[in-house]
């Protein structure tokens, strides 16, 4: 018998592999985007390399 709620075609979570789960944090973290930040993600930015352009610039795009 499955014991499964929710969609039935949803892979069980313990099977992805696709994601990393993190850690929560032990402290409270502020984050804050300033007029000062550079308007390029990519720009002073030691985890870009040009590999992964596409997924900087999709992640990190205003809506």
């Amino acid at each position: 018998m499955d014991k499964r709620l929710g969609n039935k075609n949803l892979p069980d979570f313990k099977e992805l592999n696709d994601r990393i789960i993190a850690e929560a944090s032990d402290e409270p973290i502020l984050v804050i985007k300033t007029n000062l930040d550079p308007k390029d993600a990519t720009e002073d930015n030691p985890y870009f390399n040009e590999s992964n352009r596409e997924e900087f610039t999709s992640f990190f795009e205003e809506s």
